[in-house]
């Protein structure tokens, strides 16, 4: 899955109510007093159920997404638990992402007729062990060995 393209594409979904809501209306004199208040403010802090499911969708239909995020994004739709979603967006994508490149890099490691060079740069980004290093790696590493 390409980070750099998911996460415009949230940034988006999560904000565009926000930034819609925000924006005074230049049609109008006054702002009507139905829309101030907390009912704005709240929508602009947290995205609703909807937002995020669209989030979780585009995630689910990119085709690089791995079993672990599949599985998640998956068993998180079916419940509907806004919380969980948000929290699953923040932090637990990361690391879902991270454990499925784990697993394509071993799968790369596994073929006998890999070089050298492009063994030694996977067993980097394992050592290495962060989710941008397997990324990056996997996007752009493993092309850029000869």
């Amino acid at each position: 899955m390409r980070l750099h393209r998911v996460a415009p594409g949230i940034a988006a979904a999560v904000l565009a109510p926000a930034l819609l809501l925000a924006t005074p209306s230049f049609a109008a004199t006054t702002a009507p007093a139905a829309v101030a208040g907390s009912a704005v403010s709240s929508s602009v802090d947290e995205p609703d159920a909807d937002d995020l499911k669209v989030a979780i969708a585009r995630i689910l239909a990119d085709p690089d997404s791995g079993r672990r995020v599949t599985r998640e994004a998956n068993a998180l739709l079916d419940a509907g638990d806004p919380g969980a979603m948000r929290a699953w967006l923040e932090t637990g994508y990361r690391i879902a992402q991270a454990e499925d490149d784990r697993v394509a890099i071993a799968r790369i490691l596994a073929d006998p007729s890999i070089s050298p060079a492009l063994r030694a740069a996977a067993n980097a980004a394992l050592d290495d062990n962060t989710p941008e290093a397997l990324r990056h790696f996997l996007e752009v590493g493993r092309y850029r060995i000869a």
